[in-house]
Order: C-alpha cells, then sequence, then structure tokens
C-alpha cells in the first residue's frame, strides 16, 4: 500500500483558521488512486513543528510526504520548489505559538544552505490547472515557519536510505480570514476548492516519479 502523509498547520501568528489545517483534517484517512493518506496537524512553533513531522514519518513510512500552510496574500495553489536554511519572523513581527521570534537563527547550522524540493512540481501545478484550479510554482517559500519545517523535514530525510518525496504546498486565505478587517482586499480561497487542489496535486505526485518535462508559463513572480 502506497501511504502517503499530509502535514497541515494550526493557527498561526493573524490567521485564526488555517486552511492547511482543514485541507489535512479533510484528507486524514482517505485515499487518492489507492494511496493511503494520513493527515497530521503540526504544532506552530518553531523546531517542535519538524519534530512532529519527523515522529510521523518515522511512525508512518510514507512514501511521500506533503506538507501544507497558508500564504496570505496569494491568489493561487503554490507549490514550493525550494527551501532555505534561515528563519526571520521578526520583520514580520510574528511570534510562534509559544510567542518565540526568530531573526537570523539558522533552522540547523550544520545544515546546507539549501534543499530542492524532490516532488514533481511542474506536474502538480499543470494537474491542478487542467482541474481549473488556479495553481502556480513559488521560488520564495518565505523565512516564517512554513519554510523552516520544509527545510527541516527534507534535512532528516536526507540521511536515509529511501527517503520519501518530499514537497510543501500553500494555499491562500480562507475566506473568513480575508474578510477580517486587517485582510481586506486579500485574495482567498474556500476550503473546498485548496482540498480539490491538493487532491489533485497528491494524484499527479503519484502519477510521476520524475517531473514533467513541460514549460509552466507564469504571469507573476511569486
Amino acid at each position: 500500500m502506497i501511504k502517503v502523509l499530509v502535514s497541515g498547520f494550526e493557527e498561526f501568528g493573524t490567521t485564526p483558521v488555517n486552511p492547511a489545517q482543514g485541507v489535512a483534517e479533510a484528507l486524514d484517512g482517505t485515499k487518492i488512486d489507492d494511496a493511503a493518506i494520513t493527515g497530521l496537524v503540526a504544532p506552530s512553533r518553531w523546531f517542535d513543528c519538524i519534530d512532529a513531522v519527523a515522529d510521523a514519518i518515522e511512525r508512518i513510512t510514507p512514501d511521500i510526504v506533503v506538507m501544507l500552510g497558508e500564504y496570505g496574500g496569494r491568489s493561487m495553489i503554490t507549490v514550493e520548489r525550494i527551501a532555505q536554511n534561515y528563519n526571520d519572523s521578526a520583520r514580520y513581527q510574528v511570534a510562534d505559538n509559544s510567542g518565540r521570534v526568530l531573526e537570523g537563527e539558522l533552522t540547523d547550522p550544520d545544515g546546507p544552505v539549501a534543499y530542492w524540493s524532490t516532488l514533481p512540481v511542474r506536474a502538480m501545478v499543470l494537474a491542478m490547472r487542467e482541474a481549473g484550479i488556479p495553481a502556480d510554482i513559488s521560488d520564495a517559500p518565505g523565512t516564517l515557519m512554513c519554510n523552516h519545517l520544509l527545510y527541516g523535514v527534507l534535512r532528516f530525510v536526507a540521511t536515509r536510505d529511501v527517503p520519501p518525496r518530499v514537497g510543501w504546498i500553500h494555499l491562500p486565505h480562507l475566506p473568513e480570514v480575508a474578510a477580517q478587517e486587517g485582510n481586506l482586499g486579500a485574495p482567498s480561497m474556500s476550503l473546498a476548492t485548496s482540498t480539490a487542489g491538493v487532491r489533485v496535486a497528491i494524484s499527479a505526485a503519484l502519477g510521476h516519479a520524475a517531473d514533467v518535462d513541460a514549460h509552466v508559463h507564469s504571469r507573476l513572480q511569486i
């Protein structure tokens, strides 16, 4: 049985309802193309989130790990191509759920500057577009906890003989979050659409051991 681990985040910063949590919970216990999906909600705390996903990988031994987070301001589902070994939440005045703020601290002082996602990024984006769901590749995962977790998990699996394929998908605000006074004008996407997009993206990852050799045209640099 092929196994897929899907992680989301709990509420964080100014986001009282995280779409990543909703999608992870919606997919937990389901199947996509005969692959069994396990959903996990990671704590929104520096380093603890890496431990939570690493523990789940040890326990579940998934073939694919798809991690989810919210990226407020983006209008599309975005699949990250890279994770960097750098954290800076101070510039955004954002603390984790324990009140901790990082500025310039590395996720792993002994690790490389960055890791590439090992999922078929182009195939996933093209599949979502074909399904009528706005999607794009992102080369900018940020310096908050999403990038931190992606880097930490890629670092964790790097020494394995047969590591799972690992990647990240960012989701827009939920409508109820975009409706908040501080977010007025920000784009949003329903939980149902985000969940459908992630399902399509996972199906594409399952169907492509290597990425497709095809152009993914973009209108915006994100």
